[in-house]
């Protein structure tokens, strides 16, 4: 055994009751009072012919007794101090963020995002196949793994056309959260987009929680054009007011198509319009968060790497020591010594007047 591992077994060592130790000086005292005192009697083996008792010498009492007795009390001295052995351990403890998803959920949201460089045959091949996506599908795509890095924020999901739907409220169940986030689709709510809504809903659900940061992803395709009570800028520096930090995300390219099977085969249905970039701008930059623009899955992927590696979750690491009683095991060994004692004393060796 080398110094670490004695210095790794020693470390954390201790005595619940150090007290108990002091009982070791009589002890000390008494067996080395034991093996000089003088011996009144002879002990031979019993398992020998007495006739052997003639070398006195030969048979004086043994002290093998003695030392084992001996050290049966000095392992009961030291189980009745209860060392103990510290075994550190290192605790976890995560101090989220809450956080609201708020999905763009307009009929526009179906469209495809289409490369110029690709001919109408390989655009059907690259649906059929899925490496071409809806904008709704790369959303969701990309929102599940967003998810998914970081189980220790309570996330939410509200929805949103002309009107807001809390689809999940700021929850821990991320499998919860990402049933409900499976069952929205682009047009079932609507067709038109209201930008103000889903700010004030996400507001109001974080407004009271207990987190320090609370934070808010938009991601939309389309520009305001819904008339509410109060306009987006408004509802921004309602988020403000409540510390509420708004990342917008404008999603699509001039180049979006819709796809239509007709009689005809597939035909491709431009899409009109197009996300109002100065005014995601201003919502991000009221709240002091950021506008990212995106034409496609791989440029929503980088956003919402970017956006976690923003907003990063704190997790402390306290260091606490459970300690393991060795006592119980050190009295069984005393007990062990304590009949060998016996043993040696009472049967190998018998004392003779």
């Amino acid at each position: 055994m080398d110094f670490f591992s004695v210095y790794n077994f020693f470390k954390g060592f201790r005595f619940e009751s150090p007290w108990f130790l002091l009982l070791l000086i009589p002890l000390i005292m008494l067996f080395v009072l034991a093996l000089v005192r003088k011996q009144p009697s002879l002990s031979v083996p019993w398992i020998k012919p007495f006739i052997l008792s003639k070398n006195r010498k030969s048979f004086r009492k043994n002290n093998i007794a003695t030392i084992l007795y001996f050290l049966a009390a000095l392992l009961m001295i030291i189980s009745l101090a209860r060392p103990q052995k510290g075994l550190e351990r290192l605790k976890q403890r995560a101090k989220g963020i809450d956080i609201m998803l708020a999905l763009d959920l307009s009929g526009s949201m179906k469209a495809i995002d289409i490369p110029n460089n690709l001919t109408k045959p390989q655009i059907v091949n690259k649906i059929n196949n899925g490496s071409l996506k809806s904008r709704i599908s790369y959303a969701k795509d990309e929102i599940r793994m967003f998810i998914k890095k970081r189980p220790n924020d309570r996330i939410g999901l509200v929805v949103f056309a002309p009107l807001p739907y809390v689809a999940c409220p700021p929850t821990l169940d991320h499998s919860w959260l990402l049933l409900h986030l499976n069952k929205v689709d682009a047009g079932i709510i609507g067709d038109s987009t209201n930008i103000a809504a889903p700010i004030t809903s996400a507001v109001n659900r974080l407004k009271n929680t207990e987190s320090k940061r609370k934070v808010l992803v938009l991601f939309t395709d389309g520009s305001n054009n819904v008339e509410d009570r109060i306009n987006p800028l408004q509802a921004a520096k309602l988020a403000k007011m409540y510390n509420v930090i708004i990342y917008t995300v404008g999603i699509g390219s001039p180049n979006a198509y819709v796809l239509q099977n007709s009689v005809f085969g597939a035909q491709f249905i431009p899409v009109a319009g197009q996300f109002d970039d100065k005014l995601l701008k201003k919502i991000a930059k009221i709240t002091k968060g950021k506008y990212y623009s995106v034409k496609d899955g791989k440029g929503l992927q980088k956003v919402l790497d970017k956006i976690d590696k923003l907003e990063k979750t704190t997790v402390e690491t306290p260091i606490f020591t459970d300690y393991k009683e060795l006592g119980p095991q050190i009295l069984i060994a005393a007990l062990i010594f304590f009949i060998m004692g016996v043993a040696a004393d009472k049967i190998l060796f018998v004392k003779i007047p």
